[in-house]
């Protein structure tokens, strides 16, 4: 059978990249007949190797819970897709290859802080094959679960409601106010030295804006509850974060025409930050909804994994696994069991079956 690769995208494993070719990979997936996938991990077991944590007495609900307690707490961060057409005047398959560095950077500070092992053998394994850890750390593309992504999702829109019953103000703090509030003492003088620097803004024609210096998040909300009823109208205010990662507070006087367009312009930031959220999910949701058989080799792993980190924390008990996979993955094909089942099993002993890599013994 002859085969044809036209196309490799996505090896940076850049954000950058990943959007530019986010529609390919879709289409490529719509326009598939069937995928592959493949995932290398920071590491395969906690402690003892897979071959030593389970063996041939294992029923499948032991291996299976083995598993889920010993690996779920390594990172899976390169995945491999592979998609296969038929071509049938050519009568060939097409394949488009992508690969995609994977690291969960945080959204912003609601954004989950994820926790991960590693483990000396797959680091040194993907070492000495050349696997650039730099793009892993340095521009790997994000994700979140579905549950994580409900979450900021509800947050954007809670706060978006209180910015829409705020009138003037952009951006209001969860416990911002339309009554004067309540100042601690040791941050008055701070307060007033603020609404004195937006005096001074409002009655001078020649500037449009003024930027705060960087200051705590108490102090930021502070700010903004103590504008939000001492300047109803007049007046944008953008909390923004310099270079150097330390959060300051911009704020423009504008119209009320103007203010709705900056408004606009920043809900729609705010939409394409939390799509980039989501980042990798999407090709994991792409995949899932296409329905197309994905094959993989030895990849119980790779299921878990993806399952685990792409949609939600894997179920107790394996029944609830098999029904979950089937929902995400509803045609499955793994070429190990099936090179040692009847009758490719025949078909196949001539063949050498090896692996490299700490995974070999799953």
């Amino acid at each position: 059978m002859n085969y044809s690769t036209v196309i490799l995208l996505c090896e940076s494993g850049s954000t950058h990249d990943f959007k530019d070719n986010l529609t390919k990979v879709y289409e490529a997936i719509e326009e598939s007949d069937f995928l592959a996938i493949d995932g290398e991990f920071s590491g395969i077991s906690d402690g003892p190797s897979v071959s030593a944590l389970t063996n041939g007495f294992d029923t499948p609900e032991d291996r299976y819970q083995k598993l889920k307690k010993h690996s779920m707490d390594f990172l899976l961060f390169q995945f491999g897709l592979c998609t296969f057409k038929y071509d049938h005047t050519e009568e060939k398959y097409i394949m488009k290859s992508f690969n995609f560095y994977i690291f969960p950077k945080p959204f912003n500070r609601s954004s989950p802080d994820v926790k991960f092992v590693c483990q000396s053998s797959s680091i040194d394994f993907l070492a000495n094959q050349g696997f650039d850890f730099n793009k892993v750390f340095r521009t790997g593309i994000p994700y979140l679960n579905q549950e994580e992504e409900r979450q900021l999702r509800e947050q954007l829109d809670e706060k978006r409601s209180q910015a829409n019953g705020a009138g003037s103000l952009s951006y209001i703090s969860p416990n911002a106010t339309k009554c004067p509030v309540t100042i601690p003492e040791d941050q008055k003088k701070f307060i007033e030295k603020v609404v004195e620097q937006i005096e001074d803004l409002l009655k001078n024609e020649e500037n449009e804006s003024l930027e705060l210096e960087p200051c705590t998040g108490f102090q930021r909300k502070l700010i903004y509850q103590t504008l939000s009823w001492k300047y109803p109208k007049g007046i944008h205010v953008e909390t923004l974060e310099s270079d150097k990662k330390e959060r300051y507070i911009v704020i423009s006087k504008v119209n009320e025409e103007e203010r709705k367009r900056r408004e606009q312009q920043k809900q729609e930031k705010e939409q394409e930050e939390l799509n980039d959220a989501v980042g990798f999910s999407r090709v994991i949701h792409a995949i899932a909804n296409s329905g197309k058989l994905v094959i993989g080799h030895n990849m119980l792993l790779d299921v878990m994994h993806t399952i685990h980190q792409f949609y939600c924390p894997l179920p107790d008990d394996l029944s609830e696994f098999k029904e979950l996979t089937s929902c995400v993955f509803p045609r499955l094909l793994d070429t190990k069991l099936m090179a040692s089942t009847q009758p490719f099993k025949e078909e196949t002993k001539s063949v050498i079956h090896e692996e490299t890599g700490p995974g070999s013994d799953l």
